[in-house]
C-alpha cells in the first residue's frame, strides 16, 4: 500500500474519536522532533484490559515507511479497532 494512502486511512481512523473498545493507540518516538524511528502500537480489548504493545523501528522516519504504515493499517483492520488514537507529534527518547 502506498505510505501516503495508507498515512491518510489512519488519520481518518484517529479523526473519529472516540467510539468504544476496542482501542489501538499509536505512539511515536526519536531523538529529535523532526524523525521517528520507532513507532509502538498498542491494543486495548476493553478499558480494563492489559494493553499488548508491537514496537517497529526504522533507520529513517517510521511516519515516511511504507512498510511500517501499511502493517498499521492491517493490524487496526485485523483488530477490528472502534477507535484509533495517536499521541501528536514524536516522543522524544534519551540517547543511549
Amino acid at each position: 500500500m502506498n505510505v501516503d494512502k495508507a498515512k491518510k486511512r489512519i488519520a481518518k481512523q484517529v479523526k473519529k474519536g472516540f467510539n468504544g473498545y476496542p482501542l489501538v493507540s499509536l505512539e511515536y518516538f526519536g531523538k529529535t522532533p523532526e524523525t521517528a524511528t520507532e513507532v509502538v502500537i498498542s491494543f486495548n480489548l476493553d478499558e480494563n484490559a492489559e494493553p499488548q504493545k508491537q514496537k517497529f523501528v526504522s533507520e529513517s522516519d517510521a511516519r515516511e515507511d511504507e512498510t511500517i504504515q501499511s502493517a498499521l493499517v492491517k493490524i487496526i483492520e485485523r483488530a477490528d479497532a472502534k477507535t484509533v488514537a495517536e499521541v501528536e507529534g514524536v516522543t522524544i527518547v534519551a540517547r543511549q
